[in-house]
C-alpha cells in the first residue's frame, strides 16, 4: 500500500498539534484539532468516512458517493475527475481528503496551493482498508467508531480466506469496460475481492491497475467463469465476459471500491464457492449485493 500522507498547510499553527496520525513512509502528519467538516474526493473515501462514525462530519463530496443512503444528502463538488475548487474552497474544510489514482494531481496540487489541509491515499489492496479505516479514525477524532470498523473487517477477510482455502481456484475473467475492453491487473482490489472469494485473475501479471489486455478473447474462451461489472456487460452482448460459459454480471460497486463494505459485498455475492462451468453450459447470472452500493 502506498503511503497515506498528509500534507497540512495551517494558517494559525501552535506550538504542539493534538492530533497526530502516523503513516507507511514513517511521516507523522498532524493536526490541531480533530477534522470537524472535511471534504471527501472519492465515493469510497465518503464511505470510509461514515463506517468510522465520522459521516456528519463531510460536508461537502462527489458524485457517485452513493452509500450510505445518507452519503446523497451532501453537497456535491463535482466529479472524482473533476472538482470545482471554488465550490471546496467555499465549504472551508479542515481537511481534504484526496484519492491519489483517481483525482487529478493537479486538482490536488491547487487545493494545496489555497493552504488547505489535504490528506492523500491510495488503497490498492483489500488487506489494506483497515488500516485506512484507522487513520481517517486518527484524523477526524473517531478513533473507537475506526477500530471497531476495523476489526470487523479483518473479521470478514479472515472467514472469506478459510471458506474458500481448501476449495480448487477458477480461472476468472473480469471485464470493466467493453470499448475498449478493460480488465485489471493482479494489483487492484478488484483482483483481490476474486481471490478471496475462490478465483483466480487470468490477468493478474499485469502491471497497471487497470489496462487492456493484449488478447482478452483468447483468454476468455480458457476460462470457465468471466465477471463484469454494472453496465459494460449490457453494452456489449458479444464481449468475452458475456459469452462465457459461465458470466456473472455484478449489478452493485462494493467489490470496486477500497472501502469498508469491500468485504461483505464479496461474502453476498458468492455465497456459494465460484464454480467452474459444465461443459457447454451456458449460465448468466445477474447479481446484486447486500450490505453495500
Amino acid at each position: 500500500m502506498k503511503a497515506f500522507c498528509l500534507i497540512t498547510l495551517l494558517l494559525a499553527a501552535p506550538a504542539l498539534a493534538d492530533i497526530a496520525a502516523g503513516d507507511d513512509s514513517g511521516r507523522t502528519p498532524r493536526l490541531t484539532h480533530p477534522a470537524r467538516r472535511i471534504v471527501s474526493l472519492s465515493p469510497h473515501i465518503t464511505e470510509n468516512l461514515f463506517a468510522i462514525g465520522a459521516g456528519s462530519r463531510v460536508v461537502g463530496t462527489v458524485e457517485f458517493s452513493n452509500y450510505p443512503e445518507a452519503a446523497k444528502q451532501i453537497r456535491r463538488i463535482g466529479s472524482y475527475e473533476k472538482i470545482d475548487l471554488e465550490a471546496v474552497a467555499a465549504l472551508r474544510p479542515d481537511l481534504v481528503i484526496a484519492w491519489e489514482s483517481g483525482n487529478i494531481a493537479s486538482h490536488v496540487a491547487r487545493l494545496k496551493a489555497i493552504g488547505l489541509p489535504v490528506a492523500v491515499t491510495e488503497t490498492r489492496r483489500i488487506e489494506d482498508v483497515p488500516a485506512d479505516l484507522e487513520r481517517l479514525g486518527a484524523l477526524s477524532g473517531t478513533g473507537t467508531g475506526a477500530r471497531a470498523a476495523a476489526a470487523k473487517f479483518r473479521e470478514r477477510l479472515a472467514a472469506l480466506r478459510a471458506r474458500h482455502a481448501e476449495r480448487p481456484k477458477v480461472r476468472v475473467f473480469y471485464q470493466v469496460w467493453n470499448q475498449p475492453l478493460m480488465t485489471v491487473g493482479g494489483q487492484q482490489i478488484i483482483s483481490d475481492a476474486i481471490r478471496l472469494c475462490g478465483g483466480e485473475n487470468v490477468f493478474a501479471a499485469l502491471k497497471p491497475p487497470t489496462r487492456k489486455p493484449s488478447s482478452p478473447a483468447a483468454w476468455a474462451r480458457n476460462v470457465p467463469n468471466g465477471w463484469t461489472s454494472g453496465a459494460a456487460g449490457r453494452r456489449s452482448p458479444r464481449s468475452p465476459a458475456t459469452t462465457c460459459s459461465s458470466c456473472i454480471r455484478i449489478t452493485c460497486s462494493a467489490t470496486r471500491r477500497a472501502s469498508s463494505t469491500a468485504s461483505s459485498g464479496c461474502a453476498s455475492i458468492w455465497k456459494r464457492p465460484v464454480r467452474a462451468a459444465r461443459p457447454n453450459s451456458a449460465r448468466h447470472r445477474s447479481i446484486p449485493c447486500k450490505g453495500g452500493p
